[in-house]
């Protein structure tokens, strides 16, 4: 079940909301070398929710966290889901 819907995302507004199949790997599964696009709401959507039941997070402030990584600090070259889950472990320390 998904803690962080939409209406959740700080920046819902800026993300494009194209319209992706159920079982789209994008938002399947576990993060792997499907490529991460940053500006698609569905895609980071799923990233985050699959993030945060990974690694056990429950409150929704952690959701947006991840969110805020993404946005704010995300390296533009990590281009892969699972390149962006491996930064966002090896830095969640070093951010608010």
């Amino acid at each position: 079940m998904a803690i962080m819907e939409r209406a959740d995302l700080a920046f819902a507004d800026k993300y494009g909301w194209t319209a992706l199949k159920d079982d789209d790997p994008k938002i399947t599964g576990e993060p792997d070398s499907t490529p991460f696009n940053r500006k698609e709401g569905h895609e980071v959507l799923a990233l985050i929710n699959r993030f945060m039941a990974k690694y056990k997070f429950r409150q929704k402030t952690s959701g947006q966290k991840v969110e805020r990584l993404i946005a704010k600090h995300l390296p533009i070259a990590l281009k892969t889901q699972r390149l962006v889950e491996d930064w966002l472990v090896a830095n969640w320390e070093e951010y608010d």
